[in-house]
């Protein structure tokens, strides 16, 4: 069974202006576009074709189709004209434990200072859609942290005293927090003057140049200074990053299709208005460095493609579907299709239906799969298919 999906793009205020309404041919609002949800998060649920939300469409119609009563997973278009806040996401167990707490304080969840609005986690990747996808993930090693302060002279030079201790972790959790607690504004202040005029031609002219980007948009913002410690990415079409559980990340420009756990619980670490607890979010976070998360399609078959992840709420694969070659698609549990670019038709035993670029629908579980034609790319979200970490 086909069942369409709409909804209206969430406005906030990072939201890019054009980049959706350019995906799906329209004339732009002129007000920010950020994210259009299509899932069945209460928070936000897509609304089907005949005017139900596609939660209550779950729990009337899904058992019927051998939909689930709740999905898994929460498929998002995301359009970033400036820079979202740096974060973390909680592991499964640390949701359910902060929910439950802040559940007895009261807290109502809706509430700017609540942190856990769901007891779930939420891993999420990302594929980039627009020519560009510039991000944050992950935090840099810190040898190459010691050359990019090394460029800033003596501003570089208290920070990068920080970054010595022996255990690299304990080194960078402990300046995050210190960053993040208010009582280092003068060096913040002084290290982002540093890095806005720092000389260009090294090998840190593009971490330099986002770090000027940024602190336009927050200007003294701490969390300027903690995106110097991450990895920055750029994502070609079709490239993709996966984020779980504790890792620090910040979306900064362009057009992707993102893939999460069905949850909304931010922990938030600077470049936003927006209420940050820095305890919590020291529990929750991950300070291993490393190399950015990046994942690679692998072929799955003819013309389509599978982004492997350790997550089993979620399943992503991207149709790749030309004139001259169909694309089929085993469904063995229900997905939601998203088109990307040129016209692709969906068929399903005898219902059709096209997809242009920003159009989604909800395909039930099908016994003998669906069939993709025409020319362009669509994506398919589901639950499963990633391998479970030990």
């Amino acid at each position: 069974m086909l069942v369409s999906l709409t909804n209206t793009p969430r406005d906030y205020a990072w939201g890019s202006t054009d980049l959706i309404a350019r995906l799906e041919g329209r004339e732009p609002t002129g007000r920010p576009e950020a994210e259009v949800w299509l899932g069945d998060h209460p928070g936000n649920p897509a609304v089907t074709g005949d005017g139900r939300t596609l939660d209550a469409w779950l729990a009337e119609d899904g058992a019927s189709v051998g939909a689930p009563a709740k999905l898994s997973f929460l498929l998002k278009l995301l359009a970033a004209g400036s820079p979202l806040s740096i974060q973390a996401h909680p592991s499964k167990t640390q949701a359910e434990a902060g929910f439950a707490r802040e559940e007895r304080e009261g807290i109502p969840r809706d509430a700017g200072h609540r942190t856990y609005r769901d007891d779930n986690h939420k891993p999420e990747l990302i594929v980039a859609v627009s020519d560009e996808f510039h991000a944050l993930a992950g935090l840099r090693p810190l040898a190459d942290t010691h050359r990019l302060l090394a460029l800033l002279g003596p501003a570089g030079a208290p920070l990068s005293a920080r970054l010595e201790d022996a255990d690299a972790e304990i080194s960078l959790a402990d300046t995050i927090a210190w960053l993040l607690s208010g009582d280092a504004q003068e060096e913040v202040d002084a290290l982002i003057h540093a890095a806005v005029t720092a000389a260009r031609g090294t090998e840190f002219d593009a971490e330099l140049d986002l770090v000027a980007h940024v602190a336009e948009a927050y200007p003294s913002d701490p969390g300027v200074i903690v995106a110097m410690l991450m990895n920055l990415v750029v994502l070609a079409p079709g490239e993709g990053l996966y984020v779980p559980a504790g890792v620090l990340h910040a979306y900064v420009s362009g057009l992707g299709v993102e893939l999460m756990a069905a949850s909304d619980n931010v922990l938030r670490g600077g470049l936003t208005p927006k209420h940050i607890d820095v305890d919590e979010l020291m529990t929750v976070l991950t300070p291993a460095p490393g190399p950015a998360p990046l994942v690679s399609a692998e072929e799955e078959g003819a013309g389509l493609w599978r982004y492997p992840t350790p997550a089993p709420d979620f399943s992503l694969r991207r149709a790749d579907v030309t004139a001259d070659r169909d694309v089929s698609v085993a469904v063995p549990e229900t997905a939601i299709l998203l088109g990307t670019t040129g016209s692709v038709t969906v068929q399903s035993g005898t219902e059709a239906v096209e997809l242009t670029p920003g159009r989604s629908l909800l395909v039930t579980p099908e016994a003998d799969g669906i069939a993709l034609r025409g020319s362009g790319t669509a994506f398919i979200a589901s639950t499963g298919g990633g391998v479970v970490a030990p």
